[in-house]
């Protein structure tokens, strides 16, 4: 097993055994190998650097690198924004640890060695995050390469296959061009990504939730930080951030919105499509503190005699989401509220059984106006899964879950 770390610096010798230079970069062309050295970078001190192709390798060792042809067959160091620097681009620089659900930073990078064609093929096989990466390089140069692997046997090893790796790439440009993708975090829960992105930069968050299609990245800043959230989408434009708007309950995407600069509010609301805009203007409305600023508009509503049968084939031609509806709303033939029905009693009811008969008692509802205090005191007394909340003629105009409740609560705690 090599080091990048045992390698940078190392001396490098042609096939006569003339000294060439000392290695100052290790390149990876991730168009052509994801993990093979494809270039190492030769410092020849006021002499032009040269560059020595991976079939141009003979053997490699700890501090020491032997070329199959001399230095006039080597190619003048030309910059190439596609390849990836193993000591500018990847040590010290943070990384996405997707097993261990964190962000770890690079202390060294271990290779293999391959004999392929007569060559000694390099290729990238873990990244080092523990303590013998860090202690390699505390020590290079100060003991001998023997003696400071003989000490790193004693220290816990940590590493994460290359393969494994996601890189935290703040330009997107750059990142296609190193056909670098983050579909490992797309399947990463939401809040286990949001924990991760909260460790990073601003520029490092954006640059994930660019990579995201806009279903994921909305799950993800619906975890983050409330603190977080605005500036996350301030920060990637009105386009991408009214798509991932869209993809959050309207009640989140007003939170979230009525922290944001009002000139950047409103270039969002103007790109988002004209019916998740106008459920999310109407929640505007409302004061942040208020049932109605709690609220989201998105609930499902049947008549109070409607029978179970025909409540769940409402429901399975609808665009809901089964995962927050915990109940459906009544409404009596004045089109007014009459009670909520838990979705647990609609799945054990016969399929013959009305919804009036099913609903939950006491049957409560609130004014947009009411002080969050008395919902939080309404759900605690009643032991509640959500809350109706009606205009001046007792019409639903949306509902209070106990998500949004905890939510609440966790801001001010």
């Amino acid at each position: 097993m090599l080091h990048a770390t045992e390698l940078l610096g190392a001396g490098v010798y042609d096939a006569q055994g003339n000294f060439v230079g000392r290695v100052k970069e290790l390149f990876i062309d991730p168009g052509e190998q994801p993990g093979r050295i494809a270039r190492v970078l030769l410092s020849r001190g006021k002499f032009r650097p040269l560059v020595a192709r991976y079939d141009q390798v003979k053997s490699v060792e700890p501090g020491l690198i032997r070329l199959t042809t001399d230095e006039y067959h080597l190619e003048p160091y030309q910059p190439n924004d596609a390849w990836l620097a193993l000591g500018k681009d990847l040590l010290d620089q943070q990384i996405i640890d997707t097993n261990g659900q964190k962000v770890v930073r690079v202390n060294d990078l271990e290779l293999s060695d391959t004999r392929t064609n007569g060559n000694a093929e390099m290729r990238v096989t873990h990244v080092d995050v523990g303590l013998p990466g860090a202690m390699r390089r505390l020590f290079k140069g100060v003991i001998p390469p023997a003696l400071s692997r003989k000490l790193q046997e004693k220290l816990p090893q940590r590493s994460i296959p290359w393969e494994f790796v996601n890189l935290v790439e703040p330009d997107p440009k750059r990142r296609v061009k190193l056909l670098l993708t983050h579909e490992r975090l797309a399947r990463l829960h939401p809040a286990d990504l949001a924990d991760i992105m909260e460790e990073l930069s601003s520029e490092e968050r954006n640059s994930i939730i660019a990579s995201l299609d806009p279903e994921s990245a909305a799950a993800a800043i619906a975890e983050l930080d409330d603190r977080l959230k605005p500036q996350v989408l301030e920060g990637l434009g009105p386009d991408r951030a009214a798509d991932i708007l869209e993809e959050m309950p309207a009640d989140e995407a007003a939170d979230i919105l009525e922290h944001m600069a009002a000139e950047s509010s409103e270039q969002v609301l103007e790109e988002m499509e004209q019916k998740e805009a106008h459920h999310v203007r109407k929640l505007l409305q409302f004061e942040e503190h208020t049932a109605g600023g709690m609220m989201t508009t998105e609930f499902v509503i049947v008549g109070q005699e409607s029978t179970t049968a025909e409540v769940v084939a409402y429901l399975r031609h609808q665009d809901t989401n089964m995962d927050q509806l915990d109940g459906v709303i009544l409404l009596d033939k004045e089109a007014r509220f009459a009670g909520v029905v838990p979705v647990a009693r609609i799945v054990l009811a016969e399929s013959a059984a009305k919804m009036e008969d099913l609903r939950a008692e006491p049957q409560l509802s609130v004014h947009p106006d009411a002080d969050q205090k008395d919902v939080f005191e309404l759900f605690d007394k009643y032991n509640l899964r959500n809350l109706a909340v009606v205009d001046a003629d007792k019409r639903p105009i949306g509902t209070i879950t106990v998500d949004d409740i905890v939510e609440r609560l966790r801001a001010r705690a």
